[in-house]
């Protein structure tokens, strides 16, 4: 059993665990099984997992793992969180950069609330169809470091985010990695209202940076906002997300939002039991089973 330190963090609605990781003292863990067993919410519980390594390049590396074990390019929230994170731990000063696998990223601290530089986003696809269930379904996509898909809706609230956002998140069109999928309703040229699937939770969450920027540039591109745009939340939070835009192409993107840091703790042993049970035992029913819809 080894004594692990972690903060719990919320961006927005999502939380995350980070772990100061720069000593490398997990490196004889299966990352995978040990993400899952803390996030579960009968243990820690958390929407990702967030390590924090050193880097060459910046003031420090991070690794961000899904709930459910799987490693992500790029989370705008978890972002936001692991900028503060490493403010108040004394690792960055309060504008700072870290390396994730989307990139270098760019960061404001100013109290709680953080503005984060996006990558730029790539794959931007308009008007796509798709067939689901055997109807022809309309949609958007973009990558803003990781993949999302983007529906328009005219009634948020009766939006089917769980059962449509999961045959869209594993159809043929987004294979072999699957994608995100946002369902937006645009109230004006400043404001619109979202709601995410989230690929690696498997569910619909709370909020999604990247999904949020991802929103608001598609919606941006289709000529119906202009920055900067306010992004509701499922949680009730609000987004701020700022770019330039010429033409089809966005620049100086950037996520403006509120974190809270939750607690800070040390996982007791029992949960290395649980860890040790996955295992042995495999995923304790915490899978997440692809199913290719086309």
């Amino acid at each position: 059993m080894q004594k692990v330190e972690f903060t719990k963090m919320n961006g927005s609605g999502n939380d995350f665990i980070i772990i100061d990781h720069r000593s490398h003292f997990l490196k004889d863990v299966s990352l995978p099984d040990f993400v899952r067993t803390i996030c579960r919410r009968e243990s820690v519980g958390a929407d990702g997992l967030i390590l924090i390594e050193d880097s060459e390049k910046a003031d420090f590396k991070w690794r961000f793992f899904n709930s459910d074990g799987s490693e992500a390019e790029m989370c705008g929230n978890g972002g936001r969180c692991v900028a503060r994170y490493a403010y108040l731990k004394g690792i960055a000063g309060a504008k700072l950069a870290f390396e994730t696998i989307a990139g270098i990223i760019r960061a404001e601290v100013k109290n709680r609330r953080v503005l984060l530089q996006m990558p730029l986003p790539t794959e931007l696809r308009l008007n796509q169809s798709i067939s689901v269930d055997g109807k022809n379904i309309y949609l958007n996509s973009i990558n803003t470091g990781v993949p999302h898909a983007v529906v328009k809706v005219e009634d948020i609230e009766k939006a089917p985010v769980k059962d449509l956002g999961r045959k869209i998140r594993f159809h043929s069109a987004f294979q072999p990695k699957g994608t995100n999928v946002n369902f937006i309703q645009v109230l004006d040229v400043n404001h619109l209202i979202i709601r995410t699937y989230e690929r690696g939770v498997e569910d619909e969450t709370l909020a999604c940076g990247t999904g949020a920027v991802g929103s608001a540039l598609v919606a941006a591109a289709l000529e119906e906002v202009n920055s900067p745009v306010e992004v509701k939340t499922r949680g009730g939070e609000v987004l701020a997300i700022h770019f330039q835009k010429e033409s089809d192409k966005f620049s100086q993107v950037f996520l403006e939002g509120d974190t809270c840091l939750v607690f800070e703790g040390v996982l007791g042993e029992d949960v290395w039991d649980q860890y040790e049970k996955m295992l042995k035992q495999g995923d304790l029913g915490y899978s997440r089973i692809p199913v290719d819809f086309d």
